[in-house]
Formats: C-alpha cells, structure tokens, sequence
C-alpha cells in the first residue's frame, strides 16, 4: 500500500479512527458513539476539525475502510468520509468473508468487530490465540491458525457493568473505574470498583482458563480495547496488549479484499 489507509472502527461506546502509514498507525482519535448534538451532520464537522487541526491533506488518503456494530451510524460515517475524500470506502460485510481463508463461525452473526481482531492475531501471530477485546462487551474471540475461528464468549464490559447497577439500583453511585487497593470496600465506591474491577480479573482468569483446559491447549492472550490497562494485575498474564488490534485486523481484511479483487474492493 503506497498511500495513506484510513480506517474507521465504529463501536457501540466509541469510534476510532486511525491512519496507517510507513508501517505504522499514527493520528488515532476517538469520538462518542452518542454525540450530545442531535445533528445528522455531527461527523462531518467533527471530521473537519481534525483534519483541519492535524493538517492532514485529504489528497494523501489513498485508501479508506470501514468496520461497524451500529448500524444506524453507518450512513452517517458514510456521508463524512464522501464529504471530505475521493475515495469509495470499504465496509466490512458478510461478501468479503470468502476472501479471508479464515473459517469464520455464525456468518450471519459475527460482529465485524470480533471478526477484525480475529484476523489481526490469525495475520500476525505465528501461534493459536485467545483475544479479549476490553469494550461495552468484553469478549474472548479464540483463534487457531488451521482452522480460524473456533469460538466465543461474550459478557458484559467494564463500564457497561458499572453502569447497570448505577441505573438499576436508586442507591448506587456512578463510579470510575479504578482498581481498589482492597478487595474489601469500606464505602459504596470502594465496594462496586471491588466487585467490578476485581471481580472482573476471576471471570477473565477462569474464562480463559475453561477455554484451554475444553481445548487442552495452552492458548496466549492478546488484550485489546480502549479499558485494556485498567486491570493491571493482569498485565503479565497477556502475552501482548495492543489498543490498536482491532485496526490492524481491518487493514489486513482490506488488503485481502483488495489483493483478491486485483484493485480497489
């Protein structure tokens, strides 16, 4: 890829977006899936603004590809990047699975989310994996280099969590999520960062302990997601953490379409 490749990751809580270049992701920025401003134009301006601010020439982007969960988002994205760039993106579908050599489960199902951080480690790592993408849902995507997709857990996310129980239960605050000293909580926000947070470590920990004792294989795990960090006990239990994953697996999705078709998807 001689130009610049744009890509943008469009999440249930968050989108991201970066640009790949000279082997690298550089100006990854980050806007709320639930803009404050009821304007179908939102991120077309918002776009602007960072171009503008970072100056970024349109011109250099060469390359645009698109991943999406919410679908009602999707136009609107669409919209921006027409408004800004000579270049018809590619959104990720269920019509470029056949190109990936990947097996896939649940076609008619699989999030392109899950699906990108999938082919990320499927691409760059030389090893079966475990993938546990820290977003509104925690998932753990297991990957094995024969066979693609082998399964996956989903429960509920960090904040996604913490957030139920400030709206469900009248008495309970909104908390940040910050890892406690003590697992024992001596007020209502130490107890629910307790619960959470620590509890989150034992699910995650036994989950993957499930997955390789089901599979009898002792599977390496690649964390990504905007909440990776927080947990940091768990830090030397993943073999990488990688808050860009889920990009690098969209660019290698595009460059399968694009070296498939022989041009541009």
């Amino acid at each position: 890829m001689k130009g610049k490749l744009l890509a943008v990751d469009i999440g249930n809580s968050n989108i991201v977006t970066g640009i790949w270049q000279n082997n690298a992701w550089s100006e990854i920025w980050r806007f709320s899936s639930h803009p404050t401003l009821d304007d179908k134009d939102f991120y077309t301006h918002a776009l602007h603004e960072i171009l503008v601010e970072r100056e970024i020439k349109t011109s250099e982007i060469t390359d645009i590809v698109v991943s999406s969960v919410v679908p009602s988002l999707i136009p609107l994205w669409l919209n921006a990047l027409k408004a800004h760039f000579k270049v018809d993106p590619i959104l990720i579908g269920k019509q470029h699975f056949s190109t990936l050599k990947m097996g896939i489960i649940a076609q008619d199902e699989i999030g392109t989310d899950i699906l990108s951080n999938a082919y990320a480690v499927f691409n760059r790592y030389p090893f079966d994996s475990i993938v546990i993408d820290f977003g509104t849902a925690l998932t753990f995507t297991t990957v094995s280099k024969s066979s693609g997709i082998l399964g996956v857990s989903i429960a509920p996310g960090l904040k996604t969590a913490s957030l139920s129980l400030f709206k469900g239960a009248a008495q309970l605050p909104e908390v940040p999520l910050i890892l406690p000293d003590s697992v024992l909580g001596k007020n209502t926000v130490q107890a629910i960062q307790s619960g959470v947070l620590i509890g989150y470590i034992g699910l995650i920990k036994y989950t993957i302990e499930a997955i390789r004792q089901e599979l009898n294989h002792p599977f390496p795990v690649i964390a990504t997601g905007g909440l990776s960090a927080i947990l940091h006990p768990l830090k030397d239990f993943f073999y990488e953490i990688d808050p860009n994953l889920t990009l690098d697996g969209m660019r290698f999705i595009y460059e399968a379409v694009k070296n498939n078709s022989g041009n541009r998807p």
